[in-house]
């Protein structure tokens, strides 16, 4: 009877230690903070702004409403020349792979000396499949067909083709007077619960200019 006591008593208690431990490990999974969300991205023109809401209609159509906070940041773009990016400029650049190992520029623009190391570093992009975008200093520039630019950041530096017809814009700080109707803006913003957008920054061309990145 002892011995059957024994064994009834290992097989109760041994599920039950093993329940215990994943119990007490489950707060510990539990407590693991969720992944960033992607910002979403905007492209398109605004069509209204008063108080923090903007409102935006996509290039695909779309009617969008964007709440801005007192952090959300205003960049004006304005055009330049590609004869403006030396060795030691602050650039970023939505770009597309080579078979080569470089990458083909489908836009660059320039910051100006007080933001340089926005965004610094390379990674996925969202204006075109496989696309990706490279902030960091120009290094080597080479006049040939357009620009070829190396553009370093901490974790090392890719080799960026500049084609003529690309798209060369200058970033400057801006605020929110360039929100009006009819003005051309990029912008990402998180999606709260209840869906609604929350701009993070927003990039909106001046005088007429269309942001390409």
């Amino acid at each position: 009877m002892k011995i059957v006591s024994s064994r009834l008593t290992r097989t109760l208690v041994a599920p039950a230690l093993l329940a215990g431990a994943m119990f007490a490990a489950a707060p510990a999974v539990l407590a693991q903070p969720a992944p960033a969300a992607t910002p979403t991205g905007v492209r398109g023109t605004v069509t209204a702004f008063a108080g923090d809401t903007l409102k935006v209609r996509t290039r695909s159509g779309q009617d969008l409403e964007v709440g801005l906070t007192k952090d959300t940041a205003v960049r004006a773009v304005t055009l330049a020349k590609v004869d403006e990016i030396k060795a030691g400029s602050y650039i970023g650049s939505a770009a597309v792979p080579q078979a080569d190992g470089s990458l083909k520029a489908l836009e660059v623009h320039v910051f100006p000396p007080s933001m340089r190391g926005s965004g610094e570093g390379h990674r996925a992009w969202d204006l075109g499949k496989n696309s990706s975008m490279t902030n960091g200093t120009v290094g080597n520039v080479v006049v040939s067909n357009g620009r070829t630019i190396t553009v370093k950041y901490p974790d090392g530096e890719k080799r960026i083709v500049i084609p003529n017809d690309v798209p060369i814009v200058n970033l400057e700080p801006g605020d929110r007077s360039l929100l009006i109707p009819g003005a051309h803006v990029v912008l990402f913003a998180s999606k709260g619960a209840d869906g609604g957008l929350t701009a993070r920054f927003i990039s909106a061309g001046k005088e007429g200019v269309v942001p390409p990145m």
